[in-house]
């Protein structure tokens, strides 16, 4: 296995009166290419601080960090977004479709940002529909989906450019107990597949579908097991 992730020496602090306010406290980790791991701590630990980094939706940090080789430390913002568009699919706990869009719509959106025709782009979303036996939702707008559709909807999206990272941030934070255990099995199966993921969660039950879990606390990375 070859690392996918590696954090050396990562921080992060925002200005305060008189001095700065640490959210993460020299974060050294590595993430194989096909792990799952869950990140856990309590509201305030930088669990969410950790993954906007990890995202590279935040790069005022301090450190070094290397995503499949790219040493995003050294990344100007058009490359990152650029990386992160190639590399990375999310996974909120709000679901984040547009509400506008119809389900196969809103599929359809991550490959319109890619150089990918639109017949090639039509198989593609036909081909998700299937895998995630929403083809009679295509049609559909958000809002005529329940909660764990909707989640559904927005896994299928993240994957739908096969990203060599998924990150899921509560992702069965808006979810009844049966349909958030559906999309914890979901993932799991994902990551059989060979998909690399990293969930926050608060939750111990759906940490256990990771095969290792990242304790944090006041910043500090205090357990990797």
């Amino acid at each position: 296995m070859s690392a996918l992730i590696e954090l050396k020496n990562v921080e992060r602090s925002y200005p305060l009166a008189g001095g700065r306010s640490w959210v993460l406290r020299n974060i050294n980790l590595s993430i194989d290419e096909g792990e799952f791991v869950s990140i856990m701590g309590p509201s305030g630990s930088g669990k969410t601080s950790l993954l906007n980094v990890l995202g590279l939706m935040d790069a005022e940090f301090e450190g070094e960090y290397r995503l499949a080789g790219n040493e995003v430390h050294r990344l100007n913002g058009k490359q990152r977004q650029a990386l992160q568009r190639e590399a990375i699919g999310f996974i909120f706990q709000h679901y984040h479709l547009l509400d506008d869009l119809t389900v196969a719509e809103n599929l359809d959106l991550p490959l319109s940002y890619r150089d990918i025709r639109a017949p090639e782009r039509k198989a593609l979303v036909g081909d998700i529909l299937d895998r995630f036996q929403i083809v009679g939702k295509k049609d559909l707008y958000p809002r005529q989906l329940s909660g764990g559709q909707q989640q559904l909807v927005a896994v299928a999206r993240a994957v739908i450019t096969r990203p060599k990272l998924l990150l899921a941030d509560e992702p069965t934070g808006a979810l009844h107990s049966t349909q958030g255990q559906m999309i914890m099995e979901l993932l799991a199966e994902l990551n059989r597949e060979g998909a690399t993921i990293v969930q926050v969660t608060h939750s111990p039950q759906n940490a256990t579908y990771g095969n290792r879990t990242v304790h944090l606390q006041d910043g500090w990375l205090t357990e990797a097991a």
